[in-house]
């Protein structure tokens, strides 16, 4: 598939008339029509210094690359008496004479930090992208977990790591700590939702894809803030099912969003609309510090990352998006508040 000048992949012809058609959608349709165009020059460049607050990132900005711009290299970091590994992707023009963004990625159970830069193409983003890796957890096999889910490893606490993990980053890289974003596959999507509920101060917005909101990963949530949030789910997944599963603890995935809308205490009806045969978009705005809350629906979509060329899950893979390119356009709009910074 050939490559735009931007890194991304470029619009399939189902996406090409989606774009044309929300340019000329009436106002009320902007918010949607920006969701879905393609990652181009008009995204914001990394401000010119790391923040003064931040001392860890002004020491990464002194720093010289770790590895060759362009590339993705595993790498490990000390957490909770464990040595963790994560694949470090950089951006082909990473320099630390400027801050970059963060992008945080977090499998799916039993897959990798490699399988999941393969599928996602989050690679692309004008971002650092860290892939973690899990830690084997119990159940069927040697399958690695993320906190918050019936099967991850006892006694792990992953939301430490990831703070250490975004600790380590500032130490090496030139890093904008206002600009740390998570998404995630299914169990590490899932994983996303017990960041914004913990790690508000650092995380500035997640974008879950395929979620599995086990109990774990939302009991007794008091953000410290509001947290915006863009969730991808198709409605024919049978892994995760689009109306949820009692049996498992796990919500509607409408009652899900809904309530992060209602945490972010957001004032306006929900507005929703089909913008191709197989995509819904479901807007809450009006929130709170602007946190805004969206939920992206694949009609018949499977247990799929939408737009991925590799093997990402079972069932329907849809090519009207890019999940990386759709979330990149909401989540680079939010910054964590500058007193949050570290």
């Amino acid at each position: 598939m050939k490559q735009s000048p931007f890194g991304g992949r470029r619009p399939t012809p189902g996406r090409a008339r989606a774009l044309f058609r929300t340019s000329v959608a009436a106002a009320g349709l902007a918010l949607v029509g920006s969701a879905l165009a393609p990652v181009t020059a008009t995204v914001a460049a990394p401000t010119a210094t790391a923040s003064a607050s931040n001392s860890a990132s002004a020491k990464g900005c002194r720093q010289p690359a770790p590895q060759q711009p362009g590339t993705s290299e595993l790498r490990t970091v000390a957490s909770g008496g464990l040595s963790r590994t994560y694949q470090l992707h950089l951006p082909a023009d990473y320099t630390p004479r400027r801050d970059w963004p963060v992008v945080l990625a977090f499998h799916g159970r039993g897959n990798t930090g490699v399988g999941t830069e393969e599928f996602s193409g989050l690679s692309n983003l004008p971002a650092i992208v860290a892939y973690p890796n899990g830690v084997i957890g119990t159940g069927d096999g040697d399958r690695q977990a993320w906190q918050g889910a019936p099967y991850a490893a006892a006694g792990v606490d992953d939301v430490a790591f990831t703070g250490d993990l975004i600790d380590e980053l500032q130490a090496t890289l030139c890093v904008d700590s206002r600009r740390v974003y998570a998404t995630g596959k299914s169990n590490g999507a899932g994983f996303t939702g017990l960041l914004a509920c913990r790690m508000a101060d650092r995380i500035a917005a997640i974008a879950p894809v395929a979620g599995a909101f086990y109990p774990g990963t939302g009991e007794n949530c008091r953000p410290s803030r509001p947290v915006p949030v863009i969730d991808f789910h198709g409605t024919g997944d049978v892994t995760i099912p689009y109306a949820g599963d009692t049996e498992r603890g796990l919500p509607a995935i409408p009652d899900w969003t809904a309530a992060w809308a209602d945490r972010n205490d957001c004032r306006t009806r929900p507005h929703t609309r089909t913008i191709e045969p197989d995509i819904t978009i479901t807007s809450y705005t009006g929130c709170d510090r602007g946190a805004d809350v969206r939920h992206v629906a694949i009609t018949d979509g499977g247990h799929t990352w939408p737009g991925a060329d590799s093997y990402s899950g079972g069932g329907y893979v849809t090519g009207t998006i890019e999940a990386h390119e759709v979330m990149w356009q909401f989540l680079r709009q939010h910054r964590t508040p500058r007193s949050a910074g570290r």
